[in-house]
């Protein structure tokens, strides 16, 4: 049965583990072969931790990664915002390593953001992460936990943790691969407030025609530093195997949880979270340099 790489992008691939699968990854290891994969991506909107702009962010996600048959890989990634704007919202650089052994598996992993300074992406005032991940494949399903460090561009750091149940059921002779997951996601929330302070309010980055941004002294999240469940995540990726390509579908559900309170000089704001859907598709092509 072939088993898959649960994806961490904690904005859609934002903080990705590799987007070669992990089978593909064990086989070409065990063959002692290294391998290089290219993946172009669709994403309906930009979601972290259950959280999003009210305005969607749907992006173009083309990447490429070089795989080591040592465990040891390089992914750059760049995401063009696909709307009125019509840029390039975020790139990306990440290298880690990870292992699979006996059912043991798990690795670490670092990356470096570039946001566009006019991004309105709830996650747009990270400059970077370490993440960590450990997981057992129990047969009839495999269990994660995820452990990670966000870096802001004001120096706050937030600290996230994750449960990850997983299990991937083969059709088709192996070749088309369906992978439901259950995610639990908690942690700080400064990224939210920095979020809060440049875009939620009406404080956009940038300025048009139509709207320019307010001036706002401070805006807190209450309790940002408190470590809290953040969302409930379900989604259900479809892979297709086809010679050296892979195309694949990925629909998520994403329930976010401990709502805040927002305190301005002049007003406390009750956000509503509401639950949100959406998806990715893409088409990946692995080759051997």
């Amino acid at each position: 049965m072939k088993r898959l790489l649960v994806f961490l992008i904690l904005f859609q691939g934002i903080g990705l583990w590799a987007q070669a699968d992990k089978n593909l990854r064990e086989e070409k290891t065990q063959e002692g072969i290294s391998f290089l994969f290219a993946d172009l991506s669709y994403s309906s909107d930009a979601v972290f931790m259950g959280r999003r702009d009210s305005v969607a962010a749907p992006y173009l996600l083309p990447s490429l990664g070089y795989y080591h048959r040592s465990g040891f890989y390089a992914d750059a990634s760049l995401s063009y915002l696909v709307k009125d704007e019509n840029r390039v919202d975020m790139g990306l650089l990440s290298a880690g390593y990870r292992f699979d052994a006996n059912g043991l598996n798990g690795g670490i992993a670092a990356t470096k953001y570039f946001f566009n300074e006019e991004s309105y992406n709830v996650q747009s005032q990270t400059s970077g992460n370490l993440m960590a991940l450990l997981g057992y494949d129990f047969g009839f399903l495999e269990l994660s936990v995820t452990g990670s460090t966000f870096f802001s561009e004001d120096g706050d750091t937030d600290f996230f943790a994750g449960l990850i149940l997983d299990n991937s059921l083969s059709v088709i002779e192996n070749k088309l691969i369906l992978n439901p997951t259950f995610r639990l996601n908690a942690g700080s929330q400064y990224f939210y407030q920095e979020y809060y302070q440049t875009s939620r309010l009406g404080n956009r980055k940038g300025k048009n025609a139509m709207q320019q941004p307010m001036t706002v002294q401070t805006i807190e999240v209450e309790e940002a530093s408190n470590f809290n469940i953040l969302s409930v995540e379900l989604s259900l990726p479809v892979y297709y195997y086809h010679n050296q390509f892979i195309f694949s579908f990925r629909p998520h559900l994403a329930f976010p949880q401990g709502e805040s309170k927002i305190i301005t000089p002049d007003f406390v704001y009750e956000e509503t979270l509401d639950d949100v859907f959406y998806f990715s598709v893409g088409i990946g092509y692995w080759l051997i340099p």
